[in-house]
């Protein structure tokens, strides 16, 4: 059944525009958790599956904002968004537009600038698990823009994971989105050297993911405690000086070259102390190479 086949049809809990991978999770989450949703996709075809599990097929993009008063767009790009909901602009008065699109800080302010325009409340936000965790509470959903619509529609919200309200600047998710995938691609670089290392001495990638996984709260721990530091301004030496790390860092790329492996990460962190302790911080905590990184400065 289409949105628009029974003008008496029950309104929807959440319309989902844009059913690309991501999307359609969104879709199946929302509808595991109850609740009543619909969909449109420009390709028809990718509604269908979902119809299958219980959702409402729009007929257009009116329909779809007609249907719910939380609307959910996950499309490729800002300019999409604005491009495929701006001839039907007046559908989104008193609607809450979530718009899980991947873009830069200055897209999410045009675009929570044009929602507002527009009537409606609006929430930038960011799938930090990609698509396989979604609907399981360890999946992290991050969101910023209206205070006053993230407190309404909260409870729906969670319905994909771990909800977290960031505040109401809404660039605050696209910022943490991108700060999130570097801390992610940061720590898979360093996991992926460190399997090309232990890989030189016939250690099964999974043997050593195991016991890295054992390690992991440990470096977790340290985040949170460097965190303060950085906050406070005061770089104790508790888990070692710079010159420590420095000396342990050459050996990691001594063992690499033997081993016969590519160094352009350990290479990386060796410029990074190398940097902290050129601007004095040799004797200072680890936590200190946050200095270098923030000003930009690559000859301190």
């Amino acid at each position: 059944m289409t949105v628009l086949e029974n003008e008496n049809h029950e309104r929807s809990t959440v319309s989902v525009i844009g059913l690309g991978q991501l999307g359609t999770r969104l879709a199946q989450a929302f509808l595991g958790a109850g609740h009543t949703t619909t969909v449109w996709n420009r390709t028809e075809a990718k509604a269908d599956a979902l119809v299958e599990q219980g959702a409402v097929r729009a007929d257009s993009v009116a329909a779809a904002l007609a249907a719910s008063e939380l609307v959910v767009v996950c499309l490729p790009d800002y300019a999409t968004v604005q491009d495929l909901l701006g001839p039907v602009v007046h559908g989104l008065r008193d609607r809450v537009l979530v718009n899980l699109t991947s873009g830069t800080p200055e897209d999410a302010t045009r675009t929570a600038d044009w929602a507002a325009a527009h009537g409606a409340g609006y929430l930038d936000g960011a799938a930090m698990s990609g698509t396989r965790l979604v609907g399981r509470p360890e999946a992290l959903f991050v969101f910023s823009g209206s205070q006053e619509a993230f407190a309404t529609q909260r409870q729906v919200l969670a319905s994909l994971g771990n909800a977290v309200y960031l505040g109401s600047n809404p660039t605050l998710a696209p910022v943490y989105d991108t700060a999130l995938f570097g801390l992610v691609w940061g720590a898979l670089a360093g996991f992926y050297h460190s399997v090309a290392l232990v890989g030189a001495a016939d250690v099964d990638p999974t043997a050593f993911a195991a016991v890295a996984k054992g390690h992991m709260p440990f470096v977790t721990s340290l985040m949170v405690d460097h965190a303060r530091q950085i906050e406070d301004g005061g770089f104790p030496d508790d888990d070692g000086t710079v010159e420590v790390h420095r000396a342990a860092m050459e050996h990691l790329l001594h063992t690499s070259r033997a081993q016969g492996i590519g160094t352009d990460v350990p290479e990386l962190f060796q410029t990074l102390l190398n940097r902290a302790a050129a601007g004095g911080h040799g004797q200072s905590g680890i936590a200190s190479v946050v200095a270098t990184i923030a000003t930009g400065e690559r000859n301190v």
